[in-house]
């Protein structure tokens, strides 16, 4: 399902490309625009692959079936929160000084592993999540079905 949604999504932006007049493919804007979309995938194809082969980890792939599920409604809002959590994670990190001397305070003892996700810290993680980001503002930015209120606004 994961595989489908951003194929489908992808094949629409370049058909979207390709339709535009040769006047607008020849400006900087435009070039840019087809850059982006080579790059998109380029970089997905990776979790392309994994999808296929079914080895995707379950927690990326528990993530992903979330955020293709609120970009199928609709909802961005919580689509983009989804992608928040897969990239970012949702621990609280510890403001200040932690180490110092030769004990550690005990804010270093408050980041847990569990609700911290280190995948941005992966370049393989990184670059895939950054296509799934742009199919989604792509996505959002085509549908003129969903209420604004819906939409994450700042792209």
């Amino acid at each position: 399902r994961i595989y489908r949604y951003f194929k489908s999504l992808l094949r629409q932006w370049e058909e979207d490309l390709a339709q535009r007049s040769d006047a607008i493919k020849r400006t900087a804007a435009g070039k840019n625009e087809t850059k982006t979309v080579k790059q998109c995938k380029d970089y997905i194809r990776p979790l392309f692959q994994m999808c296929k082969r079914r080895e995707l980890e379950v927690d990326m792939e528990k993530h992903l079936l979330k955020i293709v599920t609120f970009c199928e409604q609709g909802e961005f809002v919580r689509a983009h929160d989804a992608y928040l959590d897969v990239a970012i994670g949702r621990a609280a990190w510890p403001i200040g000084v932690t180490m110092v001397g030769i004990h550690a305070r005990s804010g270093r003892e408050k980041i847990g592993s569990a609700n911290v996700a280190h995948v941005m810290n992966s370049e393989f993680h990184r670059k895939y999540l950054t296509s799934v980001k742009r199919l989604m503002s792509y996505d959002q930015r085509k549908r003129v079905d969903v209420d604004p209120s819906k939409k994450v606004t700042n792209l």
